[in-house]
């Protein structure tokens, strides 16, 4: 593994010069936030040492390397997922590549069900904690030392600092934002009406496949964790109405004018704080 991420990081390197100090992955119809990014390279992920091609519609499977608020970051458009039938060590590898390269802040992004009532398609959630219900973890087998601890604490798996600045900038930029408890689950089917009651009971708002494996290998490599979630549809049984990937897709895109102020603007405000 160790082997992997040094061969990526070096062909990375090569391309882009600057060590980028915050890292970005985009999920489901946010990958279109590159359109923030000056200065840009695009390297296509099956490019890259060991990275796997991305097969999942809304996943455009780009690296992109450039600057917002002239702070260098790194933005991963698109993520394998387990139920692509991917082994976990290739879903994180592209997370512990990027602090090969230098990150210190990853933000990490997803298109999730609403299971809180308060919710409706088109809000963004700050993501303040996490179950996880996949069956997987990406750490399972021997520890990697050289990346992180054999037992990693989770306690505070997203930075209360960073989300206290997001919520700091989407009040002042007018744009609403709630928090809430993320469900990681397998896929790919989307889950039973009965599924969703019994997440809503033990303490879960909202739902996806995705994020969890790399806030743990993120939290693993000591990096600091923020997470945005784009509610994309009420979670089955709310509505009675079919849930399909194409509307999860849609409704994302038009999400996007906040989301890309939120996540700018949050990053010119950690410059100004000097925390990047």
């Amino acid at each position: 593994m160790m082997n992997k991420i040094l061969e990526a990081s070096q062909f990375i390197q090569s391309k882009f010069k600057t060590k980028p100090k915050i890292g970005i992955v985009l999920g489901s119809g946010l990958g279109i936030y590159v359109d923030q990014i000056q200065n840009k390279v695009i390297i296509p992920y099956q490019e890259i040492p060991h990275f796997k091609r991305t097969s999942v519609e809304g996943h455009q499977g780009c690296l992109i390397l450039g600057y917002v608020h002239d702070i260098p970051v790194a933005a991963l458009q698109g993520r394998l997922h387990a139920y692509e039938g991917h082994p976990m060590e290739e879903i994180v590898l592209p997370v512990r590549v990027l602090a090969a390269l230098g990150i210190e802040i990853l933000f990490l992004t997803n298109a999730s069900g609403g299971i809180n009532l308060n919710y409706h398609p088109g809000d963004l959630v700050t993501i303040s904690d996490h179950i996880n219900l996949s069956g997987r973890n990406p750490l399972q087998g021997p520890n990697i030392a050289e990346l992180g601890p054999r037992f990693p604490d989770m306690t505070q798996a997203y930075d209360p600092s960073l989300i206290d600045v997001i919520h700091s900038v989407a009040k002042n930029h007018h744009v609403e934002i709630k928090s809430g408890v993320y469900c990681s689950v397998l896929g790919p089917s989307y889950e039973t009406p009965a599924e969703i009651r019994m997440l809503r009971t033990i303490g879960a708002d909202l739902v996806g496949m995705s994020t969890v494996p790399e806030v743990i290998a993120a939290n693993h490599l000591g990096l600091k964790v923020a997470g945005v979630a784009c509610i994309t549809n009420y979670a089955a049984g709310i509505k009675q109405e079919k849930l399909s990937h194409a509307d999860v897709k849609i409704v994302a895109e038009k999400a996007m004018v906040g989301f890309a102020t939120i996540l700018t603007e949050t990053i010119g405000e950690l410059k100004s704080l000097g925390k990047v």
